[in-house]
């Protein structure tokens, strides 16, 4: 599992949309499995789940991605990688991981 936090300014259906365009062309195989968007008291919160293949690992790899904004202040990035081990018992192996996150590393 690989972490990405990072507090953001700007627009936030415009960053929404430049991660998810950048994810989608980043990679033939990546997709956007389910997506949810909820708003309450002047917060808003939206979080993505995107899935590619991971020619290093061998397997498919998710990456969850959770923008929050309260009101108009700063915009908080959270992004998980999972997925990306081939081992029963311990993680190996997790570069598809990495590799996922560098690429939204890139977008933003």
């Amino acid at each position: 599992m690989a972490k990405l936090e990072q507090t953001l300014n700007g627009d936030f259906d415009q960053i929404l949309r430049r991660i998810t365009d950048g994810i989608l062309s980043g990679s033939t195989s990546a997709s956007l499995e389910d997506s949810s968007d909820f708003q309450a008291g002047g917060a808003r919160c939206s979080v993505r789940v995107f899935e590619r293949y991971s020619y290093a690992g061998g397997n498919r790899v998710s990456m969850n991605v959770t923008l929050f904004q309260a009101g108009t202040g700063e915009i908080m990035l959270s992004a998980i990688t999972s997925g990306g081990s081939q081992a029963i018992f311990f993680k190996v192996n997790t570069w598809g991981e990495e590799a996922f996150l560098d690429k939204l590393r890139e977008i933003l």
